[in-house]
């Protein structure tokens, strides 16, 4: 088994990963850092982004070090979010303020097609660098749905919805399932989100390594 750092303070993060992991495999494993180490993200791209965090945290921990970078790309604006996605508006805006900054800057607009995309790095060494990516298609809501997930799961509907109704939420009262956010389907999301994705790409990859050496 390789046991890597995560190079995230985020503790929704981590849950999230420890939890897919635990399930896929049994040759990684993540823990949450002792401290969480500034990186500038001076990257243009989620690939460079990653990259930029493992390489900080190896060289503080001298271990393994599993980074993600992520965010969601709005076709209507899509220089705004990106790999800006976690300061959009602003250092000093929370989660719950970007999400109402974006759907005002949205509120005249017709085309609400976005995606999540999240990245991993899997950095062993130096010398053994492994990426894997992941999205979601989706679209915008016109209003915050939903109190679990994080970030701007609250106004993302999923295009793909199948298997949404099966999940123990109260949707009773809806027509039709355009409405649903990855923030009232957390079991759902745990399977099929950005994340979720890009971790069963690694899941495969370390599962079919292990079987190689």
């Amino acid at each position: 088994m390789i046991k890597f750092i995560l190079a995230s303070g985020n503790k929704h993060k981590v849950k999230e990963i420890q939890e897919i992991l635990t399930i896929g495999t049994k040759n990684v494993a993540v823990q949450a850092p002792e401290q969480e180490i500034e990186v500038e993200e001076s990257g243009t791209t989620f690939q460079e982004n990653a990259l930029l965090k493992a390489e900080a945290y190896y060289n503080h921990y001298k271990a393994p070090v599993l980074s993600d970078d992520s965010g969601l790309v709005v076709q209507a604006i899509p220089e705004e979010l990106g790999i800006r996605s976690a300061r959009f508006g602003g250092e000093g805006l929370n989660d719950d303020q970007r999400c109402d900054l974006l759907l005002d800057k949205l509120k005249d607009v017709e085309d609400r097609s976005a995606y999540f995309v999240c990245v991993l790095c899997f950095y062993i060494s130096p010398d053994e660098i492994y990426y894997f990516e992941g999205r979601l298609e989706g679209d915008i809501l016109k209003q915050k749905c939903g109190e679990d997930g994080f970030g701007y799961d609250p106004v993302f509907h999923p295009k793909e919805v199948d298997g949404l109704t099966q999940n123990p939420v109260n949707m009773g009262h809806l027509d039709d399932y355009s409405d649903i956010s990855l923030a009232m389907v957390p079991q759902w999301k745990r399977l099929h989100s950005h994340r979720s994705r890009a971790i069963q790409f690694a899941i495969n990859f370390f599962n079919e390594r292990n079987c190689q050496n």
